[in-house]
Order: structure tokens, then C-alpha cells, then sequence
């Protein structure tokens, strides 16, 4: 599969900017980290906001950058989409004349009576048309924007952290139309977010950032579980795994989701058969035994392999196990792994008392 390389160097007063990334031409990618990693600033440079002194930018065979040979195509002439944190949208215009307004002034594109259709009922914003900006809440200000990017057709879309402005109920609103683009969308996506929650819904690809430079670069379940990292350690930490809709028992209440050669049990999932999800699994819900138990109410028995152990200095171990060929992390007391004497390779297997689905 095609990569997008992404190498660029410039720097400020007080902070530098220094990385060279190999990212994928599909899915979504999210840079993670603290404010001031960095994150908007190489988000930036991609879409030619900013200059870098030293950069490369290909996408699709087209050079948007190689400072070697003094080439720099500006950001009007790139074709991409870029949401940022506030929705920038013309106050005298009605949702369908902001869209409009948009598209003509974009030289790159064509868009079409099919496609418009299709975005506007992807971001469910068919009901907003007629309505002026300042009739949407903070959540349908940002779909409009999103359509409104998507129009261009763009290559690349961009996402500067476009949840940040939001308080918790319209995150919430505007969540289930991301994951929704997520699965929809063929076009790359470079979205921005320092949220754990973000990074679990939405990232096929998550790159870690810290003072401008990159700590971590890969696949979600690989990097969102890597235990030199603040993710696994956090009281939240969590896997996500990806799994396809099997079965149902409506006489429990219950939904089977194959995850490769194994299978769990969740809450009855409205959906139909071979839905792909993704699935969230606390490191606080997951319990570690030597053998397989059988008098438990727990449904989800799985076996493992330990693969690292790390204690911390509040009497707490974060372990790393692997099921089949999903990465899992389990939060246990030290004492606990004392007692099992628990170490790297031993098999044991895995009680999963709760799950989350994510879409």
C-alpha cells in the first residue's frame, strides 16, 4: 500500500519541530500528545499553512513539497480538506449557501448532485440547510463544516482537534457522524486530538508526539498498548480490538463478536450479521488466572500469553498479555503477581468482566 511521507524540520524560539513519518494513504491516523507536541504545528506544514524550511509532502504521486529542489505548491492549489478547532462558518449564509460558497471558491475540485447528497445524509444535516449559523448548536456547526470540506473532494481532510470547542453533550453529538465518516470515507484522514477517548473511537493509526518530535508510530491496538507509554498506565487504559458481528442469543440478550479465532459475548447489538465493530476493553476489567476457571459468572474466558510486566509505585502491575493476535492490557495488584508468580511467556488466560462498544 502506498505511504504518505511526511519529513519536516523548522524551528521557533522555544520549540522545534523534527519528524519524518511514513503515513498510511487510508484509514484514519491521529497525533496524539500534550499541547505544544507539536501536533497542529506538523499539521500545518502538511497543508502548506506553514513553511518548513526543511520539508517533504507526496500524496498520490504529487509533490506539495521538497524543499531540496525549492518546490512549494501554497495551500489553495492543495487539494484538501482542513476542519479546525472552531467552526468557521459565514454568519449571513444559511447552511446550504455556506456549503455552496465553498465549493465554488475551490479550483481543485468538481463535485456532483450524487456526491452532495451522500455527504449531507453521511453527516445527517439535511434537516440544517435552511438554517443560519446561528440556529446550530456547536456540534451541527461542525458537520456543516465537515460537509462543506468533504465537498472539495479533497485528497487529504485534516482535522485540528474539531471537538475541542464542544462541552461533553456535543462531543457526544458529533462522535457517532465521525465514527460514521470513519467507516465511509476512502480519503485519508490527519486528525489532531490530545483525547484518550478520541483516540480509541476513531484512530486506525496512532503517532505520538512529545516536544516535536515523534515517540510512537504505528497501529492502534500495537501503540495503544505499548507499556513504555502514559496510555497503559493510566487509570483508564483500555484495548481496542476489531471485531465482526457473528451471532446472536435473544433469549439472553446477547450479541457474538468474532475476534480472529476467538469469540465474545456483549449486551444484544442492533445490527445485522458480519458488522464489523470495535470493541473497548478496560485494563481495570480484565483478571488474570493460571488455568482455565469454571465456576465463574464471567462469559469471556480467553487464553493468553504475558508478553511484559510493569509495576508502578502505587502497588499497581499494568501487564501486556497476547490473545491470538490482539494485544490486551490487564491492571492487577502487585501482590496478585507475586502470588501467581506471573512473568513474560507464561500462558494463562484472561477474565474480561466488561466491554464497550465503539462503534
Amino acid at each position: 500500500m502506498p505511504t504518505l511521507p511526511a519529513r519536516f524540520k523548522l524551528a521557533y524560539e522555544n520549540f522545534a519541530l523534527d519528524v519524518d513519518l511514513q503515513l498510511p494513504s487510508t484509514g484514519v491516523t491521529v497525533l496524539f500528545g500534550p499541547s505544544g507536541s507539536g501536533k497542529t504545528t506538523l499539521l500545518r506544514c502538511i497543508a502548506g499553512l506553514e513553511k518548513a524550511p526543511i520539508g517533504y509532502f507526496e500524496i498520490k504521486g504529487q509533490c506539495w513539497q521538497d524543499s531540496t529542489k525549492k518546490h512549494f505548491i501554497p495551500t489553495y492549489q492543495r487539494n484538501l480538506g482542513y476542519v479546525f478547532q472552531e467552526a468557521n462558518l459565514f454568519p449571513h449564509l444559511s447552511v446550504m449557501g455556506n456549503l455552496q460558497f465553498g465549493v465554488k471558491r475551490q479550483t481543485c475540485s468538481t463535485v456532483n448532485s450524487s456526491n452532495f447528497q451522500e455527504i449531507i445524509d453521511l453527516l445527517g444535516i439535511e434537516h440544517l440547510l435552511n438554517r443560519k449559523p446561528d440556529r446550530l448548536s456547536g456540534g451541527e456547526k461542525q458537520r456543516v463544516v465537515i460537509a462543506r470540506a468533504l465537498l472539495l473532494k479533497p485528497d487529504l481532510l485534516l482535522m485540528d482537534e474539531p471537538l475541542a470547542a464542544l462541552d461533553q453533550q456535543r462531543k457526544q453529538e458529533i462522535l457517532p457522524f465521525l465514527i460514521r465518516l470513519h467507516q465511509h470515507l476512502s480519503i485519508p484522514v490527519i486528525y489532531v486530538t490530545h483525547s484518550q477517548a478520541e483516540v480509541a473511537q476513531l484512530a486506525d493509526t496512532l503517532v505520538v508526539m512529545q516536544a516535536g518530535k515523534v515517540v510512537a508510530h504505528g497501529n492502534l491496538t500495537d501503540t495503544f498498548n505499548r507499556i513504555d507509554l502514559p496510555f497503559a498506565q493510566d487509570k483508564g487504559a483500555s484495548s481496542v480490538w476489531q471485531g465482526t458481528l457473528s451471532s446472536h442469543e435473544t433469549n439472553y440478550h446477547l450479541s457474538c463478536v468474532a475476534i480472529n479465532d476467538n469469540t465474545l459475548s456483549l449486551p444484544l447489538i442492533t445490527a445485522p450479521i458480519g458488522t464489523k465493530l470495535r470493541i473497548q476493553i478496560y485494563a481495570r476489567d480484565v483478571s488474570i488466572t493460571l488455568s482455565a476457571p469454571t465456576d465463574t459468572s464471567i462469559l469471556n474466558i480467553l487464553p493468553a500469553v504475558i508478553k511484559e510486566i510493569k509495576a508502578d509505585n502505587t502497588g499497581q502491575c499494568t501487564v501486556r498479555l497476547q490473545v491470538d493476535h490482539q494485544s490486551l492490557l490487564a491492571h492487577i495488584t502487585q501482590k496478585s503477581a507475586h502470588l501467581l508468580n506471573l512473568k513474560a511467556e507464561l500462558m494463562v488466560y484472561v477474565q474480561i468482566k466488561g466491554t464497550s462498544l465503539l462503534g
